[in-house]
């Protein structure tokens, strides 16, 4: 079951990265506030036409018109607790009713918001680095109880200096370098142990970048989570490798506020725009 979900992870992350890598390019040269605005009413109209065809219209749109008499019945009749009391109870089980026909498209719309947000958080969840700063980086590798961690080198890169590492912590199976950014780009470090070797994007630059926090494992949710780089199979000593990219500070793009950003403008969005699709929810 779970050997499963990896694959079906791996494959609808592989596809959701070639249609992010071209949809989401314009980030890198617009204000973040502009891209963050743009991505964030796109996806509220998108979400607006799913929803559209995926739930029960005439249905809401029923239930809609019940609550809406029963709102005016405690208008008219607030004199009347028997009515009062009845219509309260018709309104809650409208409530009830509409969240019951939303069920359905929430389903539909989760795996693919899913991975959109995942795709937008290479661009917002952080930044690249500067020249001249400095990032921690740990190699979470294979270790069985009792045994020394496996020797994890790094090769000499034009990206970063090694100032300190690597620094082995057995608890934990990890490896840590700390290295201080030179060169920008996109650049690619490269990690031996065992006559092998494995890659880990690193980015230096300025503006809005992709930015991959972590090379994950075999988990399906680390790589839902973070789909820029392939994960690292089963038989590969190394687990994961993270850097600890600064994060991005900003109301619209932040690190910690973009998402709220996303669903606050996306829901505005699909609000405004509901009389002209004619969608009831």
């Amino acid at each position: 079951m779970m050997t499963g979900l990896v694959h079906l992870a791996v494959a609808m992350s592989a596809v959701a990265n070639a249609i992010g890598r071209f949809f989401l390019a314009p980030v890198a040269y617009l204000p973040g506030w502009l891209s963050a605005t743009i991505i964030a009413v796109v996806t509220g109209l998108l979400l607006l036409f799913v929803f559209r065809f995926t739930s029960n219209q005439a249905a809401i749109k029923r239930v809609r018109n019940g609550i809406k008499a029963n709102l005016l019945a405690l208008k008219l009749f607030k004199d009347s607790p028997i009515v009062t009391f009845r219509a309260q109870g018709c309104i809650y089980w409208g409530a009830f009713r509409l969240m019951l026909y939303a069920i359905v498209p929430m389903l539909v719309m989760a795996v693919p918001v899913c991975l959109l947000l995942s795709q937008i958080a290479l661009w917002y969840e952080a930044r690249p680095l500067h020249a001249g700063e400095e990032a921690v980086i740990e190699v979470k590798v294979k270790s069985q109880q009792g045994e020394s961690i496996p020797e994890v080198t790094m090769s000499p890169s034009p990206a970063c200096d090694v100032i300190v590492g690597p620094v082995h912590v057995a608890t934990e199976g990890s490896l840590y370098w700390r290295v201080r950014a030179k060169t920008p780009g996109q650049h690619h470090l490269r990690f031996n142990i065992a006559g092998t070797s494995c890659e880990k994007d690193f980015v230096v630059g300025e503006g809005f970048q992709r930015v991959s926090l972590v090379r994950p494992g075999l988990r399906w949710s680390d790589i839902l989570s973070h789909p820029c780089e392939p994960p690292f199979d089963a038989a590969s000593v190394v687990q994961s490798i993270a850097i600890d990219y600064p994060d991005r500070v900003s109301w619209t793009t932040g690190s910690k506020t973009w998402l709220a950003y996303w669903f606050i403008v996306s829901m505005v969005a699909a609000f405004v725009a509901k009389p002209w699709f004619n969608v009831n929810f």
